[in-house]
């Protein structure tokens, strides 16, 4: 039951991903009010169901891990998710400065370099992702269903962002990589299964991602987001997790 729900929402996933292009009605600028709620949601995943994750995950390792290393992160995982989240800050700067320097360029935007950079990186982010359903410990189809609705929305969200920034070149090449990608994760998530201490890392290092990338779409002026409609996604969604 669980392998053909999964199944289900990769396949949901993925369609998201082709289709976000032709959701004529969410503006980028001014933002549409369903894209401040849809990030209202997938904030509020992080901070009600992946951070208190993190905290049991530190809990069940304690002590568990003789070298140094993994044990330093046993005690201090949150510093990965600091790092995914600034790791996706320097990426979104580096595509901003690269479009800057093109900006005499007809129908500007960053250089080819850079969308790969780009690319790769969320191609890595949406693997995990997909390696997450598979993984994730959620409380029942339920559970599965919430982690679903938020990580779907967000990743419209993401959609709209790419592509206003590369244009041409993320719909000619990033959505395909990017949907593939997703299936790729839960593929490998079929296929292996890792120790505690590196699926907290990747829970870490996604959530930090997370909040940086909803963000950064909500919080710059010229993009007028509302407020309201952040705050409706994130109560409401924090309301239906505790019932959970």
């Amino acid at each position: 039951m669980t392998f053909w729900l999964s199944f289900v929402f990769i396949v949901g996933f993925i369609t998201l991903h082709l289709l976000s292009k032709n959701m004529k009605f969410i503006r980028a600028v001014p933002r549409s009010r369903f894209l401040s709620i849809v990030g209202g949601i997938s904030v509020a995943y992080v901070f009600l169901h992946l951070m208190p994750e993190l905290g049991e995950y530190q809990e069940n390792l304690d002590g568990e891990i003789g070298n140094a290393l993994w044990s330093f992160l046993e005690h201090h995982i949150y510093l990965v998710a600091m790092v995914g989240l600034a790791i996706f800050y320097g990426l979104e700067r580096l595509a901003k400065l690269s479009k800057r320097k093109n900006i005499h360029d007809q129908n500007s935007k960053p250089s080819a370099g850079v969308f790969w950079i780009h690319i790769g990186s969320f191609t890595f982010y949406n693997a995990i992702i997909g390696y997450l359903l598979i993984h994730e410990e959620f409380s029942g189809s339920w559970g599965m269903f919430f982690y679903f609705v938020a990580m779907g929305v967000h990743f419209i969200t993401n959609d709209k962002g790419l592509r206003e920034t590369h244009k041409e070149n993320y719909d000619k090449y990033g959505r395909w990589i990017l949907a593939g990608s997703i299936f790729a994760g839960w593929g490998i998530g079929l296929l292996t299964e890792v120790n505690e201490i590196v699926l907290s890392i990747l829970v870490a290092f996604i959530s930090g991602g997370i909040v940086l990338n909803v963000m950064k779409e909500e919080l710059p002026e010229e993009r007028e987001s509302s407020f309201a409609a952040f705050i409706a996604g994130l109560t409401t969604y924090s309301l239906l997790l505790l019932l959970l």
